[in-house]
C-alpha cells in the first residue's frame, strides 16, 4: 500500500513538473516569437527612416541593443485615473518650496532670462513657471533612453501612429547633430529635458541660443529658456499682456457663459457682475476674456482668462496645468 502511495506522489510531482516544463517552453518560445516579430518590424521601421533622409550611421547608433522595454508598456496601458481635485492639484504642483526656488532661479537668470524675455516677448516669469512645472527646474527629467521608448511604444503601445511620428523626429534630431542616441533621455513617453518637448514639438520650436550650432534642452540654460519662448512667442503669445484672474460670480450668474467658447470684452463681464476676489472692479483694460472654471463641469473657482492662457494651453491643454502655470508665474513674479 505505501509503495504504491509513493508511486502515485512521484508519478504526480513528474506530471507536475513535466507540466511546469512544458510552460516555461512555451513561455520561451513565445518570447522568441515576440522578439523576431520586433526585429522584422524595427528592420521595416529602419528602411523607412533611411527613406526619410536619416543616415545609417544614426540609425546603427539609435537601434544597437534596442528591445522593447516591458515597463514602458505597463506604464502606458495602466496609467493612474486622475482623481486629484483642483485645490490638491494646485497644492502639489505649485508648493511654496517651488515658489521660492522659482523666484530665486529668477534672479540667479535674471541677465540670461530678460535677454531671452527682450527677443521673444515673453516675460522671464512664465519661462521660469514652465520650467518648474515640467522638471522641477531640471531636476526631473525622466529615467528612459529615448529611442528605445518611442520604438516600444510606435511597436506595442495604444498610439502606436502617434508614437512612430515622433521616433522618426527624434531619429531626426540625432542625425542633426543636437544629442547623442545615448545622451537623448527623457520620461517614458518620450517627453525631453528640462522642458519637456516631445521630439516634434523640439523639431519644431528647440532653439539654439548660444549658437553653437546644436539645441540642447538637456543641459544649456540659454537653448532651454529660448526654446520655451520660441514655443509660447509662435503660438501666439503677447508679452504686452498677462494670462488671467481668479474672480467672484454674483450669485444668480448665468453659468451657460462658462467656457473658452464665450468671449467677451472686460467691461461686459463687468457688468454682469464679475469682480476681482476682493470684491472690487475689474481693471479697465481693452482686453477680450472667457470665464472658465478648473473643470468641465464648472465645479471649482471661477477665472477670466485672457488670450495668453489660451497659448498655454497649446502647450498642455488641461485647465489644471495652464492655471497652475499662470498662478506659479504670479507667485514668482511677485504679484
Amino acid at each position: 500500500m505505501k509503495a504504491r502511495a509513493a508511486y502515485g506522489k512521484r508519478c504526480l510531482m513528474f506530471r507536475s513538473i513535466k507540466l511546469c516544463l512544458c510552460t516555461i517552453a512555451v513561455g520561451l518560445a513565445g518570447s522568441a516569437a515576440a522578439a523576431a516579430e520586433f526585429t522584422v518590424w524595427l528592420e521595416a521601421l529602419k528602411a523607412e527612416a533611411l527613406g526619410k533622409g536619416i543616415s545609417q550611421v544614426t540609425l546603427d547608433n539609435a537601434f544597437a541593443g534596442v528591445r522593447p522595454i516591458p515597463r514602458v508598456i505597463e506604464l502606458d496601458r495602466n496609467q493612474p485615473e486622475f482623481k486629484l481635485t483642483f485645490e490638491q492639484y494646485m497644492s502639489r504642483v505649485v508648493p511654496r518650496k517651488r515658489v521660492e526656488k522659482g523666484r530665486r532661479l529668477l534672479a540667479e537668470n535674471e541677465a540670461l532670462l530678460d535677454a531671452v524675455s527682450s527677443k521673444f516677448g515673453v516675460q522671464a516669469r512664465f519661462l521660469v513657471a514652465l520650467w518648474g512645472i515640467e522638471s522641477d527646474f531640471g531636476r526631473l527629467t525622466g529615467g528612459f533612453r529615448v529611442i528605445p521608448a518611442l520604438a516600444t511604444l510606435a511597436h506595442n503601445g495604444r498610439r502606436s501612429k502617434f508614437f512612430r511620428v515622433q521616433l522618426f523626429h527624434a531619429l531626426r534630431i540625432i542625425d542633426q547633430g543636437h544629442v547623442g542616441a545615448r545622451q537623448m533621455m527623457g520620461s517614458w513617453a518620450g517627453a525631453m529635458g528640462q522642458v519637456q518637448f516631445m521630439p516634434s514639438s523640439f523639431n519644431n520650436f528647440a532653439f539654439d541660443y548660444d549658437g553653437d550650432g546644436r539645441k540642447d534642452l538637456w543641459t544649456t540654460p540659454g537653448d532651454i529658456f529660448a526654446s520655451a519662448a520660441n514655443y509660447l512667442a509662435r503660438s501666439g503669445w503677447r508679452g504686452d499682456k498677462t494670462w488671467g484672474r481668479k474672480v467672484t460670480l454674483p450669485v444668480d450668474f448665468d453659468r451657460s457663459r462658462l467656457g473658452l467658447k464665450t468671449r467677451m470684452p472686460m467691461s461686459e463681464w463687468q457688468a454682469l457682475g464679475v469682480r476681482r476676489v476682493n470684491g472690487g472692479d475689474l481693471p479697465e483694460v481693452e482686453v477680450t476674456a472667457s470665464l472658465i472654471t478648473p473643470t468641465d463641469k464648472g465645479l471649482g473657482p471661477p477665472f477670466l482668462v485672457y488670450e495668453n492662457y489660451r497659448t498655454i494651453l497649446k502647450w498642455n491643454r488641461s485647465h489644471f496645468f495652464a492655471l497652475a502655470v499662470g498662478r506659479l508665474a504670479d507667485l514668482i513674479g511677485g504679484q
